[in-house]
């Protein structure tokens, strides 16, 4: 099987740079036309875009440069409307944009918070609404969301940043139920690499075998013809890939007809923690029914 994206139209946001700059060369590699989205300018007053742009092209590629911000309602539609506009279509879009304010919550500026949120769940929103009816009218699409371990299990100093990610896990889980009629799949990556937003984290020996191309492997599978998987969250990251998935514990039940008190949770409390034969849900009604079917049995 060979992943080929020829006559599809990709958009990859915060793509200047990064995963999105690897996301974007490799699409553009195997086909694509790609619009390379990023705010970001250089010192020499260069859009960043432009240089990812210019790359595409000198390898034989199609690409368009777009400077729009994703946390703004309106220019979020631009970039979805250059799409259309240039190429005539709009098949994937990747939503990779991302800022860092990481200071401690007690410490932090709400308006920083809500900056973060506005670039990483609400631009992800925005542009996710403005492709989405494209998508539909085309019965096809392929949407990755970006989320983050930070998200997935909890980071010192960036509440701001886990709040937006783990946030993008539950839009895709309603989001995958809704465009699975029109053959439009949402999955989404938890990437670690060694990119210029992760700053010093990285030491140089652990830099160098964590690389965004290993990251750009699992994107591009997520986004292509090949993958009817939808509603997945996968880590990906020096060579290594994962299924992430929340599971629920087997739980305690109580007798539904008669009051508990919290003294009866406080007694049952670890065994109410307790993860052993956990098991996933694919939607909050398979849970709930879970829940209920055996409560109403007794």
């Amino acid at each position: 099987m060979t992943i080929r994206f020829d006559g599809q139209v990709a958009i990859v946001t915060g793509a200047g740079a990064g995963l999105g700059r690897s996301y974007a060369l490799e699409l553009a590699a195997r086909g694509a036309k790609v619009v390379v989205n990023d705010c970001a300018m250089l010192p020499d007053g260069t859009a960043r875009a432009s240089q990812v742009v210019e790359e595409i092209r000198r390898a034989g590629g199609q690409a368009v440069a777009n400077n729009d911000s994703v946390a703004d309602r309106v220019a979020a539609g631009r970039i979805a409307a250059a799409a259309v506009e240039r190429f005539g279509r709009l098949d994937i879009l990747i939503n990779n944009a991302g800022i860092l304010r990481d200071k401690s919550f007690l410490k932090m500026d709400l308006d920083d918070f809500e900056e973060v949120l506005r670039v990483h769940l609400l631009g992800a929103v925005y542009l996710t609404k403005a492709a989405f009816p494209i998508m539909q009218r085309n019965q096809y699409g392929r949407i990755l969301l970006t989320t983050s371990t930070a998200g997935l299990y909890g980071n010192f100093g960036q509440t701001n940043y886990a709040a937006a990610k783990l946030g993008l896990v539950g839009f895709m889980n309603a989001l995958k139920l809704e465009g699975a009629k029109y053959n439009i799949t949402v999955n989404t990556i938890a990437p670690i690499a060694a990119t210029g937003m992760a700053g010093g984290t990285f030491p140089a020996e652990i830099s160098g075998i964590i690389k965004p191309e290993h990251v750009a492997a699992m994107a591009l599978f997520l986004v292509s013809a090949q993958c009817r998987e939808t509603g997945k969250t996968v880590s990906a990251g020096g060579g290594y890939y994962a299924a992430v998935q929340l599971v629920e514990g087997r739980g305690v039940r109580f007798d539904p007809a008669a009051a508990v008190s919290p003294e009866q949770v406080a007694e049952h409390f670890a065994e109410i923690s307790a993860m052993g034969a956990a098991a996933p849900y694919a939607n909050a009604t398979e849970n709930v029914m879970h829940i209920l079917t055996a409560q109403i049995k007794k």
